[in-house]
């Protein structure tokens, strides 16, 4: 990955919080718990980003600060489904937010030798920083296009 891909890609995460509001803006309570057709529900989705982010942020600092970092997996659909319920979204959304955030000011830190650190994760192997913002470029900007399939707007 080059200079010019890792910025435009550092772009786009920051960009993810954004949206995803836009996505939910204006959202009824009635549309917080209706699929795209057999996917998850806004309600699902908004309480995913939120542990997905905080999971996110863990990994992208141990890669920077472990000598060997190991990565582990979790089950995101044993979570949205588990955990969701009825609880409202806003504290999801800001964590959500600032675990992204937080993310951003290391991404803006990190010298060229950061950006080819290499650990593994336990479920899909080698896994490196590059690997880890390719994946979370486009991890809100995915589940926002999913909202707005959720709620007719796609």
């Amino acid at each position: 990955m080059d200079a010019n891909e890792r910025a435009l890609l550092i772009r786009q995460y920051r960009d993810g919080y954004r949206a995803v509001m836009a996505a939910l803006e204006g959202i009824t309570d009635e549309e917080l718990d209706r699929s795209d057709g057999g996917g998850w529900t806004p309600r699902q989705i908004a309480h995913h980003l939120a542990d997905s982010e905080m999971m996110s942020a863990i990994r992208i600092r141990r890669l920077l600060a472990e000598p060997k970092p190991v990565l582990y997996g979790y089950d995101e659909k044993g979570f949205a489904e588990r955990l969701t319920r009825d609880r409202p979204i806003a504290p999801s959304l800001e964590a959500m937010h600032w675990a992204r955030e937080t993310c951003a000011q290391l991404l803006d830190r990190m010298g060229e030798e950061e950006w080819r650190i290499v650990g593994t994760h336990t479920e899909s192997g080698r896994y490196g920083t590059e690997d880890w913002l390719r994946i979370y470029a486009a991890h809100c900007h995915d589940h926002a296009a999913q909202i707005s399939r959720a709620r007719g707007k796609s």
